[in-house]
């Protein structure tokens, strides 16, 4: 192996990644409401990020394989997650009937009391490992690609392809707070989970559907 090769390697492991996660869904917009908050945006980035890290390596180990064998598995993990996805997408559409459940971005202000982190990072642990998408886009056509590299340089795809999804979340989530000023206003917020519950309620849905 020499330098151009593995940086080609990165380079394009980082590529795909971002192409893969730069991308209207669940775990992103739940990223980014966090983030709009100022609550527990490092532990939940952190724990996005790690979690990539590790259905990254998965699929460069190979996982991919038992996956194809395990279809029924995939299936049930389908379910499941669309049930999630919709039971959240009915909260986000809760808050917008409720006025008074809306959060300004300033934690001392009227409703703007901090949610706690156990039940932040239940949430992201649930929009990350309950969407069979991840292990069919991040496992098994990242883990693709990087076993098609030359011999040696499969860890570095992977390399850059974890660095992407650490690029990405980390500028989500923290830079999110450039937004505040705009949802310190109640109507932005609804605004805001008006998006997410059609976010939600439509990927829930076609999750059910097998789309």
């Amino acid at each position: 192996m020499n330098s151009p090769d593995i940086l080609h390697a990165a380079g394009l492991g980082l590529g795909t990644g971002l192409a893969l996660i730069v991308a209207i869904g669940a775990q992103n917009a739940f990223v980014l409401r966090q983030g709009i908050r100022g609550e527990h945006v490092g532990p939940i980035v952190a724990v996005c990020a790690i979690s990539d890290a590790a259905l990254i390596a998965a699929g460069v180990l190979g996982t991919g394989a038992l996956i194809t064998a395990a279809p029924a598995a995939v299936v049930v993990l389908r379910y499941v997650g669309a049930a999630f996805l919709v039971t959240y997408g009915v909260m986000a559409a809760r808050r917008i009937l409720k006025p008074q459940a809306l959060v300004s971005a300033d934690p001392g202000s009227p409703g703007g009391g901090r949610g706690g982190l156990a039940p932040a990072l239940t949430t992201v642990l649930a929009l990350t490992w309950l969407n069979p998408h991840v292990y069919l886009d991040t496992v098994l056509l990242l883990g693709s690609v990087a076993n098609a590299q030359a011999r040696g340089l499969q860890w570095w795809f992977g390399a850059g392809a974890m660095l992407g999804s650490i690029l990405w979340f980390c500028s989500l989530g923290f830079g999110a707070k450039l937004l505040r000023g705009f949802f310190a206003r109640p109507a932005s917020w609804r605004i805001l989970d008006g998006g997410i519950a059609v976010t939600m309620v439509g990927l829930g849905v076609g999750l059910a559907l097998g789309r």
